[in-house]
């Protein structure tokens, strides 16, 4: 098996990761704002923020995956 299929499987890892964050992080900011609905701008922001970067990690595992592809393995 080639080997750069390999490693651009463990990069995706990255993605699932990631997504896996991203619904941990959404049902604590719902808990959060369900408990104290006057603070849910603060916890919006803080919230969205977040997210971005837990994007940003999948953005780059799946970037990363395809460069292995296409670089390395081809």
């Amino acid at each position: 098996m080639n080997l750069a299929v390999i490693g651009a499987a463990i990069c995706m890892l990255a993605c699932a990761g990631a997504g896996l964050g991203m619904g941990l992080a959404t049902g604590r900011a719902a808990e959060a704002v369900a408990r104290q609905p006057e603070a849910s701008g603060k916890i919006n922001s803080i919230f969205l923020l977040g997210l971005a970067l837990t994007e940003s990690t999948a953005i780059y595992g799946l970037l990363t995956a395809l460069i292995i592809l296409f670089v390395k393995g081809g």
